[in-house]
């Protein structure tokens, strides 16, 4: 063996023993590809409409985020065991008695032509059986948009 060959399997050996074997053992982080055990509550944020299509077009943006849940187009029974766990949003608009289902995970809602006033928002994170796990409402005030200065 060469004298430069004798020197790079040195220095490979010398690093592989001196690599903590932490480095090279996985973390159980979470996961798509294996269910994770005792997952954690699932959280829904909400903030308030942005302001500027909200004042200028009279459209409410409402931005949203999960944690320890995504929002896919996945329905029933057998959806309910995938991990991390899944589901979708129900939203309510002025507590009227019909509501719709958002799967699209696109981290907002968006509300066009609601009147005038003032308005509340229901958003819900539910499984894909329907069980609603929490929500978060959301009160704003619709401006008079004046159609003669776009």
């Amino acid at each position: 063996m060469t004298t430069i060959a004798r020197a790079l399997a040195t220095a490979v050996l010398l690093f592989a023993a001196g690599t903590p074997i932490h480095a090279q053992t996985p973390h159980h982080a979470a996961t798509p590809f294996l269910p994770i055990q005792n997952e954690p509550a699932p959280k829904l944020f909400v903030d308030q409409p942005l302001p500027g299509p909200l004042a200028k077009r009279a459209v409410a943006i409402i931005p949203y985020r999960t944690e320890n849940f995504r929002i896919l187009p996945i329905f029933g029974a057998s959806a309910s065991e995938v991990s991390p766990r899944a589901g979708h949003l129900h939203v309510s608009i002025d507590d009227l008695p019909w509501r719709w289902a958002d799967a699209g995970g696109t981290g907002a809602i968006v509300l066009t032509g609601l009147p005038t006033g003032e308005h509340k928002v229901l958003i819900e994170i539910a499984t894909p059986e329907h069980e609603v796990l929490g929500g978060e409402v959301v009160k704003f005030t619709v401006p008079a948009i004046d159609s003669a200065h776009p």
